[in-house]
């Protein structure tokens, strides 16, 4: 069953430094599908391409199940409409993320200003 194009399980984990829960996680919820020999797995290119892309998402902030549902689609309904999907969900994380860019450039501005009052209440003590 191995060969030169499929990698183990202690492999998978140590190329994407995931833990071997989250792989076997990842198998449960059919984001992965590996080959098994007995009780050992094999990746092949598919699903060492699949790993890149969720983690890619996680990294993004997407959930897992958009995730499962977007890898689904290429199975499904062919690239084309995978495409449509990805750039539906990238336009609304991409909103998400400048929320959250906002709301740390404010929660930083106040922390800052907190910082210098109490650097200029600290001198006047002296």
């Amino acid at each position: 069953m191995p060969d030169e194009q499929t990698i183990s399980f202690k492999d998978m984990c140590a190329r994407f430094d995931v833990t071997p829960r989250t792989l076997r996680y990842y198998e449960y919820i059919e984001l992965l599908s590996p080959k098994r020999e007995g009780r050992s797995r094999f990746y092949g290119p598919r699903e060492v391409a699949r790993m890149t892309l969720i983690l890619r998402g996680r990294r993004f902030g997407f959930s897992l199940e958009e995730i499962r549902q977007w890898l689904s689609l290429y199975e499904e309904k062919g690239s084309r409409q995978q495409y449509e999907s990805w750039l539906a969900l990238a336009e609304r994380q991409l909103k998400v993320l400048d929320e959250q860019i906002a709301e740390l450039q404010a929660a930083r501005a106040d922390l800052e200003s907190l910082r210098d009052i109490s650097k200029k209440e600290m001198q006047d003590m002296t």
